[in-house]
């Protein structure tokens, strides 16, 4: 039993790629995921952005959005996010207004500045842009909230006169934008947009309590968002014991040492294999995982269900967006993710009873 007032529930999904997975195993497994959170009640399911990572399948948010979009009912699905410096805005806009239509209602555009990457691959990302397009990002989110409204934007030409540009042609709904960050920059712009803001706190914690006082005292009413509005995202794993949820905590949390300390980056372990390589790592790379383990949320439905409750109490937030990052085992079918889906299903039951 929970002691504070239950918030919503989401998912962020990274699409993790294990040990003899295919990227098509991997997909297969967030869809099926993607599905049970829907049934579950979930709020909405969120695709992040990453490229050329060994461990991480989620590449591209449209095409992932657009397939769980066709395998739900209910749940909003959206980026978490798109990164914006690295794609046209028109054609941001048309792929988000076209997953508007094939699900009007349900389809959230997380905008972010970060590349997602390395220098190299943001460098092959914008071959056909600048890097300026980072100094635009204000611009550009004026621009991709114009395009996907009914109305369109307007392109001024030199000589004078107007070209007008939707994203598509017979708009009456548009997908909802939020701004995603983990800086004073991101809670400010946000804040003077009139947007509603996600602070990623599952991949840094540092400073979120003075982005959400920027946000909130510095936040700028708009006709769709009259109101601050923000939720939390965070990492957690539940299990039917304490034993259990640690154990699968560990690829999740090898992996992460691995980016942080520049060491070769692999695809994400099994159980197993984390646990065969337990001293791998040097005093550094241990300091800076239990660091990040501090803020991440593990342990039985019932305690991980708890523990999230007093969160979203203590922030003043009504929703918290779950990264289920627990790995699997050796034995579990390469095209399910058991312990992400175990995750929600007991945080899930355990707030509701």
């Amino acid at each position: 039993m929970t002691t504070a007032p239950a918030p919503a529930l989401s998912v962020l999904d990274l699409v993790p790629v294990r040990t003899g997975q295919t990227s098509a195993q991997a997909v297969a497994a967030s869809l099926a995921l993607a599905a049970r959170a829907d049934h579950l009640g979930f709020r909405r399911y969120w695709f992040a952005e990453h490229h050329n990572m060994p461990a991480v399948a989620s590449t591209t948010p449209p095409v992932l959005v657009a397939a769980t979009a066709a395998r739900t009912v209910r749940i909003r699905v959206g980026s978490g996010g798109v990164m914006l410096p690295n794609h046209s805005p028109l054609v941001v806009a048309e792929q988000f207004a076209a997953l508007e239509a094939l699900a009007p209602g349900r389809i959230d555009l997380g905008l972010g500045r970060a590349p997602g990457s390395d220098p190299v691959i943001t460098q092959l990302l914008r071959q056909s842009g600048t890097t300026s397009d980072v100094d635009r990002f204000p611009d550009h989110i004026t621009d991709i909230r114009s395009l996907v409204s009914p109305d369109g934007a307007s392109v001024r030409y030199a000589s004078g006169g107007t070209y007008e540009v939707t994203a598509t042609p017979r708009a009456t709904t548009m997908p909802q934008v939020w701004l995603l960050g983990s800086s004073d920059y991101s809670a400010q712009l946000a804040a003077a947009h009139g947007l509603p803001y996600v602070f990623a706190n599952h991949f840094s914690g540092q400073g979120l309590e003075r982005a959400l006082d920027l946000y909130r005292t510095k936040y700028q009413p708009s006709e769709e968002n009259p109101e601050p509005r923000t939720f939390l995202t965070v990492n957690a794993v539940a299990a039917p014991t304490h034993e259990e949820a640690e154990a699968r905590t560990l690829p999740n949390l090898r992996t992460m040492i691995r980016l942080r300390t520049n060491r070769p980056l692999i695809a994400q372990e099994t159980v197993e294999q984390s646990l065969a390589g337990a001293s791998d790592f040097d005093s550094m790379g241990d300091t800076m995982g239990q660091a990040a383990r501090a803020g991440w949320f593990i342990g039985t439905g019932e305690s991980v269900a708890s523990s999230l409750a007093e969160f979203a109490g203590k922030w003043g937030v009504d929703e918290v967006m779950i990264s289920p990052i627990a790995g699997a085992y050796e034995s579990e079918a390469l095209d399910t993710s058991p312990g992400r889906s175990q995750t929600l299903e007991l945080i899930a039951t355990a707030q509701a009873s």
